[in-house]
């Protein structure tokens, strides 16, 4: 293996369709390639997935179409108190924890589709249906479910790596409070004093899954304090940990913190679109960390809590909801 591998001056890449193949060689190779992956920076290139190049351009389209509309128009579909969760947020009203730049964004956010899943009615809020555009509630719903699996199938890897059973996530995932969000960064039209496209911070939830790396401009902190260029091919989903899947294993898989830096001002014209999904579990998870990664060389670090008492904790510190 490269010895940059341990490093981490690039991301680590794998091919999803390693875990899938019948060969239990393969298999194996592939959990310990991104377990130690994840262990050493965090981030992963991911090709095999579950999402063909077709889908990912329609809903491009469609998400380039919502934030093309009057701003008179996005706004109705921002929900007042609603913490972000479904619908749009406007530019700069988010910001990372610890801070109060908001950052230079405006988002959407896709939910699960209670329609096809009525029994989730009373759990989450409804998605909001954007009138104006015909297919992009439809599209999204199809890149919701796509990412799903294809997560879910990255965490039965990861509990295999964790010595646990391969569908321990299963039954927590199901129907968990997992989001797709719709990132615009507007073209920048004066020299930001502080403020960044997304500001340096680590994900809330299990695993994230980003579509549209290959744009330039996020970052990686790697563990020796250096930031590199995380860069996808076309044909590659980023993965991260979050810090739900941090505490549980006690630290073992590290939550990684990344941004978004501003591009050089040659390019401040253009806009820039990302589309992260980020797994969440059930809001009843547990994330007690887990018994196997808690040892006298490795003390337990995090106190224990459910998954939508920390989800709702760190809205508030993004100041998506008041306390």
């Amino acid at each position: 293996m490269d010895p940059l591998f341990f490093h981490m001056q690039y991301i680590p890449q794998a091919d999803l369709n390693e875990f899938l193949s019948e060969d239990p060689v393969r298999k194996e190779a592939f959990v310990q390639h991104i377990g130690t992956a994840f262990q050493e920076i965090g981030f992963l290139a991911l090709k095999g997935h579950l999402l063909d190049a077709a889908l990912q351009e329609k809903l491009y389209q469609e998400i380039r179409n919502f934030f093309e509309l009057p701003s008179e128009i996005k706004s109705t579909y921002e929900i007042k108190d609603g913490g972000g969760q479904r619908g749009y947020t406007g530019f700069g009203k988010e910001h990372a924890a610890g801070r109060t730049v908001g950052d230079l964004k405006e988002f959407w956010h896709f939910g699960q589709d209670l329609n096809l899943k009525p029994d989730l009615k009373n759990k989450y809020p409804d998605n909001l249906i954007v009138q104006e555009l015909e297919n992009f509630n439809h599209i999204g719903n199809l890149v919701f479910l796509k990412l799903e699996e294809t997560a879910k199938l990255v965490l039965q890897a990861l509990a295999l790596f964790l010595k646990l059973d391969e569908h321990y996530f299963d039954k927590y995932i199901d129907g968990g409070n997992s989001i797709l969000r719709a990132i615009h960064y507007p073209p920048i039209t004066q020299a930001p004093k502080d403020a960044e496209r997304a500001a340096a911070h680590g994900d809330i939830n299990l695993i994230t899954l980003l579509m549209g790396a290959q744009g330039g401009g996020l970052q990686v902190l790697n563990r020796q304090n250096q930031w590199i260029n995380a860069v996808a091919q076309p044909d590659e989903l980023m993965i991260n940990i979050g810090d739900m899947l941090s505490r549980l294993t006690n630290n073992l898989l590290p939550s990684t913190i990344h941004k978004v830096v501003n591009p050089p001002p040659e390019q401040w014209g253009s806009s820039r679109y990302s589309l992260p999904f980020f797994m969440h579990p059930i809001p009843q998870m547990p994330l007690n960390c887990l018994p196997q990664t808690v040892s006298a060389a490795h003390p337990k670090q995090y106190e224990d809590i459910l998954a939508g008492d920390f989800l709702h904790q760190r809205l508030v510190d993004l100041g998506l909801l008041k306390k």
